[in-house]
């Protein structure tokens, strides 16, 4: 009876054992699932940029920390130029025109003290929750920019206005003026390493191993068939550039503004992981120095705030193809440096007459 009843108790030990082993287990596995989820990046609740709509509506009905917000539409011209925003925006929002924040002929932004009076006219300061959202990556040029200039909370609504209508949110009609304020309340810019100069750039691709400028460029731009630009006369890539946008070989296309190649089906960004497996495609990875042009800025401006709010240190070179085609003495490639289809030169003995057309 002793053997019985000491044997019942080896196995209830034994039992009860392995029960914690199997919930700790089963704990870890969900905890690897979660960091599994966020990727080997996950995005930095201090830095998140982009957000989605339920963020934004409770941030219009005062159910976050936020303390002021400013939400804005952003496009290219003034408000009636808009496709959208006379005829719908979302509550409360203004309208940004993001020539308040560039100007030609090269594009690269405007004068600190300008920004600083676009940004004070439009009542945003340091302090404010600036949301923005549009309908191509304008939206991203002005989120940059703002950061570059020292406004501490940016958001981007991903998705823009189709996700805003698709959670079922209200829209508004008719312009909303905004309220000016008077002080941004830091010495612009505060942030100015975000930028890197043309010079720097010359200099980072002769001399650092580890550096990669990044072009956002389209395929026909990448192979300089064309510049992708009306006004822009000579098409190229600055020597030593590796391309951001693989998924769009045998495309064809040139001067992609929406970034359709980082973007899901319904218009948001895609995870993080995606796009990195297609950086490390291109030629690449985050642990390189990595510096993102296109033509312009505006399309190099998403990856960088992808890297941002996560904590990952780039540069924006913001004078692009647009600021190194007017340099005759800088070494060019036209062609995939990948392959053996590619010449190199100078821009003083390129054509002129490769503009897109219209």
């Amino acid at each position: 009876m002793k053997k019985i009843v000491a044997w019942f108790m080896v196995i209830c030990v034994w039992v009860g054992c392995l029960q914690p082993l199997g919930a700790n287990a089963q704990s870890e596995s969900e905890s690897e699932a979660e960091v599994t989820e966020e990727g080997a990046y996950p995005v930095d609740p201090e830095k998140q940029v982009y957000v989605d709509a339920e963020w934004v509506k409770e941030a219009i009905d005062g159910k976050t920390d936020a303390e002021k917000i400013v939400i804005a539409e952003v496009t290219w011209g003034e408000a009636d130029a808009s496709p959208d925003y006379l005829k719908k925006h979302l509550p409360g929002a203004i309208h940004i025109n993001t020539d308040s924040f560039e100007e030609g002929p090269v594009w690269n932004l405007r004068s600190p003290e300008e920004i600083e009076k676009a940004l004070l006219n439009y009542g945003i300061d340091k302090e404010t929750t600036l949301i923005l959202y549009g309908p191509d990556t304008g939206v991203d040029r002005v989120a940059w920019a703002s950061l570059y200039m020292g406004v501490d909370s940016v958001k981007i609504l991903d998705g823009g206005l189709a996700l805003w209508e698709a959670a079922k949110f209200e829209t508004e009609e008719g312009e909303i003026k905004p309220e000016p304020v008077k002080e941004f309340g830091v010495e612009t810019p505060a942030n100015p390493e975000y930028v890197i100069s043309l010079e720097d750039t010359v200099e980072e691709l002769a001399n650092n191993d580890n550096f990669r400028l990044v072009s956002l460029r389209s395929e026909n731009e990448w192979l300089g068939i064309e510049s992708g630009y009306s006004y822009i006369p000579k098409a190229g890539e600055p020597k030593g550039a590796v391309w951001g946008r693989p998924l769009l070989r045998d495309s064809g296309e040139a001067n992609i503004s929406d970034m359709e190649d980082y973007k899901n089906e319904d218009g948001t960004n895609k995870n993080f992981d995606e796009v990195i497996a297609m950086w490390e495609e291109g030629g690449f990875t985050v642990e390189n120095d990595l510096a993102f042009y296109c033509g312009t800025g505006w399309r190099s401006c998403l990856p960088w705030l992808l890297m941002y709010e996560r904590g990952i240190d780039s540069t924006m070179f913001d004078g692009g193809w647009n600021e190194w085609q007017m340099q005759d003495d800088l070494e060019v490639q036209i062609g995939d440096p990948k392959s053996d289809d590619v010449e190199y030169t100078t821009v003083g003995e390129l054509e002129a007459g490769k503009e897109t057309k219209e």
